[in-house]
């Protein structure tokens, strides 16, 4: 038999792998694959239209549409050599019956490209979809929940239009039907087609127009699982609790090499010790014998990697050879934060570092600026503490090593270390390890708040985030820094330790972040933090110099906003310890939940000691009552 026919003996191992709810991924003889999670009652097809008249011209006249369906947790693939064709009515329906028997009902839902009579250019770029449902057996509510969820897809901010037409056979123009009326009988097989407009090329020249198609993609991809949850409730044995149980769990090759490789590169540098100077001691000194007049000069440690070699690593990671649409979005935009990450060590004390800065956190909105202002004015400054009562650099380690051996009795396998060190200033954590500043201390009233800051949540979610299964999940994900900041100063108040200080602190660093974006320089905005604000002189200096170092790093306004954001998150209901399982973004809570109903994420390793407190409780329910961040003080 030649190697580009569909053979009996393919047919039968797909069969078994099937029926033995192993995952399938295959390459068919004379183009096209098949892809299969484990057991679903659902079937996506795709058939690659024949050339006219064996014009190699045409054999990309459908480009894009098969991509649609990449994302599917089970499809079909069909090329069109001819040689394929031969078995094809056999091939499907014997994966169909597979399915079939498993739960009693199966869909197959065939997706095709079709050009819609548009009547204006603005009609060509519309996301549009046309349903062929069947006359007898109709699926009602599987049609209404696909429509609707069809109804809700938007592509550079157009909605789509949906129509649904019944008809006795369904099948793509000028081709057969993949099975006829008495084997989808037969088989209690419900077939779907659905018509899409190809938005993803262009109208005239036919060449893809990657971000209509991506944005189809996603967008496709959730409609077809809220339509085939619907589906399965109704008409087959499987009980699904959530659409997104239908997604793909199986991971390929370029998903594992590209987190594999983000992550290598993320681990080669850190921003943030790239842009803490080494003399800030000193150079507080020599400002305050300047008579604060004349701008510190700050010093840096050296970079260790050659920007230009790194890029060039980043972008020939296979990102774009992923099919999950919701793991490409995710590590593209992993990706496209690194690259502005890695452009802001080259820029390092250049103007254009500041830009770059801005690019990654953006500028304070109208809102957090608000609040700043309303906390400065609204929350009473409180008296300096005496010399006695702050701990120095080898008690605030020693206090946390004694938090990493409360944890590692969760999880002996937690690396935490800490190093003080002379070259940062104040605390930080780098790669999972605390460093400590030789010239810092903590008040003994901010001890607790200031362990389950850095060990209780940036420590615990990086140890919780080496043991998803992508490493992303402890580097960070884009744009990470928010939620992770919001969570690390909620902690401070779930142990009872947000001081009016602290608050007061992280609304001068918004408003720091504020007036460097708006051209004020070292000097001018230390005035206004010491003399305006009521800052003593050494905390506007601490102030302006986060703000100020490396050419203007704008980071310091995401604790003020990932708290803001976490508050409104809480109002809403959400779980607060999910938030735990990693480096999380605030922006992809939506795909975090997602890839925790597709079996892909574990529930955290470690959990916060705060969260074990009496306190705990009563502090939670305030916070779902709807508290603000003032609220926060007087609790």
């Amino acid at each position: 038999m030649k190697k580009d026919h569909i053979t009996d003996d393919l047919i039968h191992d797909i069969v078994n792998s099937i029926s033995e709810n192993k995952p399938l991924r295959k390459k068919l003889p004379g183009g096209g694959r098949l892809h299969i999670d484990r057991q679903l009652p659902f079937l996506c097809v795709y058939r690659k239209p024949h050339p006219s008249g064996g014009d190699d011209a045409d054999k990309d006249s459908d480009k894009g549409t098969e991509q649609l369906l990449l994302g599917e947790a089970a499809y079909l693939l069909i090329g069109d050599h001819p040689n394929q064709q031969e078995r094809l009515h056999q091939f499907v329906f014997e994966i169909a019956k597979a399915l079939e028997q498993a739960f009693g009902h199966i869909c197959l839902l065939e997706l095709w490209a079709e050009d819609f009579n548009a009547e204006s250019d603005d009609n060509i770029s519309q996301p549009a979809f046309k349903i062929f449902a069947p006359q007898e057996r109709t699926p009602q509510r599987f049609l209404n929940e696909l429509e609707n969820a069809l109804l809700h897809i938007e592509v550079d901010g157009k909605k789509s239009e949906v129509e649904v037409t019944y008809q006795k056979q369904i099948t793509p123009p000028c081709l057969d039907p993949l099975l006829n009326v008495e084997q989808l009988q037969a088989l209690n097989c419900i077939h779907v087609g659905l018509a899409v407009n190809p938005i993803y090329r262009d109208h005239e020249t036919k060449e893809l127009l990657p971000f209509h198609l991506k944005e189809l993609q996603h967008g496709l991809a959730r409609a077809l699982k809220r339509g085939f949850f619907t589906f399965a409730r109704e008409h087959t044995r499987y009980r699904p609790r959530h659409y997104h149980q239908l997604g793909r769990r199986a991971m390929t090759k370029a998903v594992w090499d590209t987190d594999q490789q983000l992550a290598e590169i993320s681990d080669t540098f850190d921003l943030l010790l790239y842009v803490s100077p080494v003399n800030s001691a000193e150079a507080w000194e020599t400002f305050k014998e300047n008579r604060y007049e004349k701008p510190p000069a700050f010093l840096y440690r050296s970079r260790n990697i050659n920007p230009s070699l790194v890029k060039r690593a980043l972008f020939q990671i296979p990102v774009d050879r992923i099919e999950d649409p919701t793991l490409a979005h995710i590590f593209s935009e992993k990706r496209n934060e690194l690259d502005r990450q890695i452009t802001l060590v080259a820029d390092r004390n250049t103007r254009r570092f500041l830009l770059g800065s801005r690019q990654l956190y953006g500028d304070p909105e109208s809102e957090l600026l608000e609040l700043a202002k309303s906390i400065l004015k609204t929350v009473s400054r409180e008296n300096p503490a005496s010399d006695m009562e702050y701990l120095m650099p080898e008690e605030i380690a020693h206090r946390a090593h004694m938090e990493f051996e409360y944890y590692r009795q969760q999880d002996p396998s937690l690396p935490a270390t800490v190093e003080i060190r002379d070259d940062i200033p104040g605390i930080l954590v780098s790669h999972g390890k605390l460093l400590v500043g030789k010239d810092a201390r903590i008040h003994v009233s901010r001890i607790n708040g200031v362990i389950n800051h850095e060990v209780g949540t940036h420590i615990l979610t990086h140890h919780n985030g080496n043991q998803q299964p992508f490493r992303e999940l402890y580097v960070g994900m884009a744009g990470y820094e928010s939620l992770q900041e919001g969570l690390a100063v909620l902690a401070e108040y779930l142990c009872g330790e947000l001081l009016a200080s602290r608050l007061r602190l992280l609304a001068g660093r918004v408003l720091a972040v504020d007036m460097i974006t708006t051209g004020a320089d070292f000097v001018e905005c230390f005035k206004n933090l010491q003399q305006d604000l009521g800052f003593a002189h050494r905390t506007a200096f601490e102030i302006s110099m986060r703000v100020y170092r490396g050419g203007g790093y704008t980071k310091d306004l995401v604790y003020l906003r990932g708290l803001s954001q976490l508050l409104r998150y809480l109002k809403e209901g959400h779980a607060l310890e999910p938030l735990y399982l990693g480096k999380i973004s605030h922006d992809y809570l939506d795909f975090i939940e997602e890839l925790q109903w597709r079996e892909i994420l574990k529930k955290p390793c470690l959990r916060p000691r705060y969260l074990n407190t009496e306190a705990i409780h009563d502090r939670l329910k305030d916070l779902r009552k709807g508290l603000s961040v003032l609220d926060l003080i007087a609790c």
